[in-house]
């Protein structure tokens, strides 16, 4: 047991997948996963075990913000020997050729969080995704004719932004969309020296306003995630 999680030693895989949701982490145990079982519901963070095409995998929900993701990814690590941590989560694009929908692969991420400048005296840090990681799902996608746009996306603590307009500099230099965990993640990945990446499904569009529903974000989203599990195999 960690400090917020209750799984035994030996419970989680060492590849996990991390949805914001923990009803979606459900979610995906409960259809994608084989023998899938239960092993943590302390705060109602749910964490599942179970196999996919015969490889034991894991799924955990990380709650919504860098603090959150922060705690369960270095916890997962330290503590359960976590190798490999997929964000599966969703976003809101800011570039026009981006739709509702589409699935982002982030290859990097900026943020206007203060937590890396806490940590690095100030210091611009740059949180990048693996490689291996990248190029196993940029290849599977396309062998398997699955629509993926690669690009960097914007990490920020504020979902309500008083500054309507603040994405129009972000998407100028190219930001593709907007999330809340992947530089927190990323960051964590790299201090520990393990894989990670975030494969993130576009549930709005800042831009034009189209956004999908809370119950088709919670119920609907699982092309990222059979996506991701095969970057297990």
């Amino acid at each position: 047991m960690s400090i917020h999680i209750g799984a035994k030693q030996g419970e989680f895989s060492d590849f996990v997948l991390m949805p914001g949701d923990p009803l979606r982490a459900k979610l995906i145990a409960e259809t994608l996963f084989e023998k899938s079982v239960c092993i943590n519901q302390v705060r109602g963070m749910y964490g599942f075990t179970g196999y996919y095409k015969g490889r034991k995998v894991s799924v955990q929900g990380s709650g919504m913000g860098m603090p959150s993701m922060t705690i369960y990814s270095t916890e997962l690590i330290k503590d359960y020997g976590v190798k490999t941590i997929i964000r599966i989560g969703t976003c809101g694009c800011i570039q026009e050729d981006i739709k509702v929908r589409d699935i982002i692969m982030a290859t990097a991420a900026s943020t206007d969080s203060n937590i890396n400048n806490l940590k690095f005296e100030n210091k611009n840090f740059a949180p990048a995704a693996s490689f291996e990681l990248m190029n196993k799902c940029y290849n599977i996608a396309k062998s398997e004719n699955i629509s993926i746009k690669a690009g960097t996306v914007l990490t920020s603590d504020i979902f309500y932004e008083d500054d309507k307009m603040f994405w129009k500099l972000w998407a100028a230099y190219g930001i593709t969309a907007v999330e809340m965990e992947t530089s927190a993640l990323y960051t964590v990945a790299s201090k520990y020296r393990i894989n990670a990446l975030s494969i993130l499904t576009v549930s709005d569009n800042i831009i034009t306003g189209e956004a999908t529903s809370s119950e088709e974000r919670q119920t609907k989203f699982l092309g990222m995630a059979e996506l991701a599990l095969k970057l297990s195999l």
